[in-house]
């Protein structure tokens, strides 16, 4: 029943169970934590369908006594269980949007690339077709092409339509091969586009410019990959990457620590303000609903973890709703 240490992406260190502790070990572990487990076989069962790992490591330290490394007082199984769930259900209900606004982002980039420079593959794979200035985005864009494009032309891929276009056509356009890009791509390529291309895509999307774009891809970037690889979503902050102080920061008098707002920057908040600007109104409102129902059902279930500190963890103003009150510009 001993433990191995690894480190977290953040260079915390974090106790893991080793791979031979049983399910009754694990319970008995938790149980020698102060943590309350009224229905042990159910509690097994969650183990056993979500792991350790998933379940208990990844969340444990919210509801544990800094001081003593032992459970709060009255902390359950079920505690965990149900921020479990909410985060779970939290990163579903993101990713499907984030899938919304990738599928914009494609389709804008490819027609305005394709538009300014043709269909031939030859188009996307010269580097002077891009942005080279500052200087050192030449070596990013040259990374882009032949990292990123040119393994998918070079290579077979298991994307049926590219080898079609391949074999009948000798040239997969960029519209065809934009749909096998991951979002980072996506967002690299934005990135490096000359300016007239950028704008042409920001204009989509009601108040912001292609410099502001470019951020929040980053931003959306780095959360698409938490979904995408089931993390800890709902208290992820981005290390590298911040969206742009934008009019509804201002707005929504979000507090500011000299230049810098507390809210709404690399934290989960980031996302919601970043989808109030690239999601579609009608979308961004079922958005919001779902999300407040999430947000109610997680504090309703948790005996441990109320809204207020609930919303603190995940970098939301305590008028979050107060998004849609205001113009967006």
């Amino acid at each position: 029943g001993g433990s191995l240490f690894v480190y977290t992406e953040n260079y915390e260190v974090i106790s893991v169970p080793k791979p031979f502790m049983t399910y009754d070990q694990q319970i008995q572990k938790l149980k020698d934590k102060h943590l309350v487990i009224p229905k042990e076989t159910a509690a097994k069962e969650m183990l056993r369908l979500n792991s350790y790992f998933a379940l208990i490591t990844g969340y444990k330290n919210l509801f544990k006594n800094p001081t003593t490394k032992d459970y709060r007082d009255g902390t359950t199984f079920g505690d965990i269980v149900a921020l479990y769930e909410f985060d779970a259900q939290l990163r579903e209900l993101t990713l499907r949007h984030l899938l919304h606004v990738e599928r914009h982002i494609r389709s804008s980039l490819s027609y305005a690339f394709c538009d300014k420079y043709g269909e031939q593959q030859s188009a996307y794979l010269d580097p002077n077709n891009y942005d080279l200035h500052p200087r050192n985005n030449t070596s990013q864009v040259n990374k882009l092409i032949t990292r990123y494009l040119k393994p998918l032309l070079d290579k077979r891929t298991e994307h049926l339509y590219i080898e079609h276009y391949k074999h009948q056509h000798q040239n997969v356009p960029l519209w065809v091969l934009i749909n096998a890009l991951t979002f980072g791509t996506i967002s690299k390529m934005y990135q490096y586009s000359t300016s007239d291309i950028q704008a042409s895509i920001s204009k989509e999307f009601e108040g912001i410019n292609e410099g502001q774009l470019r951020q929040i891809l980053q931003v959306l970037t780095d959360f698409r990959n938490v979904c995408a690889h089931n993390e800890r979503l709902f208290s992820f902050r981005c290390s590298q990457h911040e969206i742009p102080n934008l009019p509804l920061h201002k707005k929504l008098n979000i507090p500011m620590q000299g230049t810098q707002y507390l809210y709404g920057k690399r934290d989960f908040f980031a996302v919601l303000l970043a989808f109030r600007y690239l999601l579609p109104d009608k979308e961004f409102m079922e958005y919001k609903r779902h999300l407040s129902r999430l947000i109610h059902k997680a504090v309703t279930n948790n005996h441990q973890i109320g809204e207020s500190e609930l919303l603190e963890l995940m970098g939301f103003p305590q008028n979050w709703k107060k998004v849609t009150a205001y113009r967006k510009v």
